[in-house]
């Protein structure tokens, strides 16, 4: 491996198509305000290194970001790449991740709208993210100890397992396919609406009219505060555990909850065959 080490560079593609290089320690930043400082590369490591500039890290294949600030000002960091680790960074910038194969993300800051579209094998843990719009059209997403802050969050993903995260984050899930979360935190108005297959285990949910128009929901030991007007026809299977304030419509399946403060069987333009119940 070659080694790029203590240098600065601001200039328009100035280590364009770079092979087989230790980059350490060098900023990417200055007057010139350069783009794609690093597009098209193959086999590089980036270490603890400043980013200042947009478009970086575009084209790239075997890619190892560690110890590296990406600032606000490196927006649209990294699209079009494979092959990716990226380890106890920062990513800042607006859209940091789009259109990426193959991506390992471990103790990394993330502050990013827009974050994550349409990628393919995605795996993050131990990190924070917050954005708009995060995870969108993304597939095959594995996410361990993720604390999450944003709106309209893994819209459309498809085959995901989340377990042991955080996330504050309104309408979440929405469109979302094959999707298995365990042992987490979810708050936020309007959850997972329009799923199809979505799972919730050993987890807790906050917040207004969660999980309607669902098909194939399973909560498995779930727990539900301040949850009014819930599963609003929905094919739902769902065991919770205490109080839901509210369960209406519910459109097919079974939910059984210790106590439920108003089932709203009314005004529906389906047929309604749900049963809701509390446990004896």
């Amino acid at each position: 491996m070659n080694k790029i080490e203590n240098k600065t560079f601001s200039s328009e593609r100035s280590l364009y198509n770079l092979i087989d290089t230790i980059v350490i320690n060098c900023q990417f930043s200055g007057i010139e305000d350069g783009e794609s400082p690093l597009k098209e590369g193959r086999n590089i490591s980036l270490l603890n290194s400043l980013i200042d500039l947009r478009y970086p890290l575009w084209h790239d294949v075997n890619l190892i970001v560690e110890d590296t600030t990406l600032t606000t000002n490196s927006r649209a960091a990294l699209w079009y790449s494979k092959n990716i680790k990226i380890n106890n960074s920062y990513l800042h910038g607006i859209k940091a991740l789009r259109e990426c194969e193959n991506i390992e993300i471990n103790n990394t800051d993330i502050i990013s709208d827009e974050f994550g579209w349409r990628n393919n094998n995605l795996n993050i843990s131990n990190s924070k993210l917050e954005g708009v719009y995060a995870f969108f059209e993304t597939k095959n997403i594995e996410i361990d100890n993720l604390t999450f802050k944003g709106k309209y969050s893994f819209q459309y993903v498809n085959n995901m397992h989340i377990k042991d995260s955080n996330f504050n984050t309104k309408d979440a899930f929405w469109h979302a396919s094959n999707v298995v979360v365990k042992d987490s935190y979810l708050e936020g108005e309007y959850l997972g609406w329009y799923s199809n297959n979505l799972t919730l285990i050993n987890c807790t949910i906050k917040g207004t009219q969660p999980l309607c128009y669902c098909k194939n929901l399973k909560l498995i030991n779930c727990k539900m505060i301040d949850c009014d007007l819930a599963f609003e026809y929905s094919e739902v299977e769902a065991n919770i555990i205490g109080n839901i304030l509210s369960v209406k419509n519910v459109l097919k399946g079974e939910v059984i909850a210790d106590s439920i403060g108003e089932i709203i069987n009314k005004d529906s333009i389906y047929k309604i065959e749900g049963v809701v119940k509390t446990r004896k």
